[in-house]
């Protein structure tokens, strides 16, 4: 069975970095698959960072929304997939009106892929309470979400001020 972790954090606490060092450790090709859209110059400079740190052999797949046909599509032979992220993928689905089918299909992608998957998700369960129901929308989902991909992960990681906290399996060497 492939080993799938899945890396929480708040914003900017190092879990894409710890990811990417997970993605590395697998020994596997990695493919990044990137589920921003760069909809501003803000986003588009974070996706410029983000690819400028990533070496120059892995791949790169775009998905914003059909994360469960990418895993199809990359099933064999079965890269380290490095999912980035999901916080963002739950934006997309809510205002395509997908939540539930998206989420169904990517667990049910997740459970049967034969290759290392590592996924970004941040950890929304330590804010406040948000103000409008849309934003409480999102941060439920994101929650269930979060414990979901908890479950079917065989390594969870709390990333805090770029410190990886192991929940969930055992820390990989050095």
């Amino acid at each position: 069975m492939a080993h799938h972790a899945l890396v929480l954090g708040g914003i900017r606490s190092g879990k894409s970095l710890l990811a990417e060092q997970l993605a590395t450790a697998s020994r596997a090709p990695v493919v990044y698959v990137a589920t921003a859209e760069a909809l501003d110059g803000e986003m588009s400079e974070r996706i410029r960072r983000h690819r400028q740190r990533r070496p120059e052999g892995w791949g790169l797949v775009e998905e914003s929304l059909d994360l469960a046909g990418v895993l199809a599509r990359h099933a064999g032979p079965a890269p380290c997939l490095l999912v980035d992220c999901m916080s963002l993928w739950l934006s997309n689905l809510l205002h395509a009106g997908e939540v539930e089918p998206g989420i169904e299909g990517f667990l049910a992608a997740l459970g049967g892929y034969p290759g290392p998957v590592v996924i970004v998700s941040n950890e929304v369960g330590l804010g406040t309470i948000g103000m409008d129901a849309l934003t409480r929308q999102f941060a439920d989902r994101l929650g269930l979400l979060n414990q979901q991909l908890a479950a079917h992960c065989d390594t969870v990681v709390l990333t805090v001020a770029g410190l990886p906290t192991y929940l969930k399996g055992v820390r990989p060497g050095p």
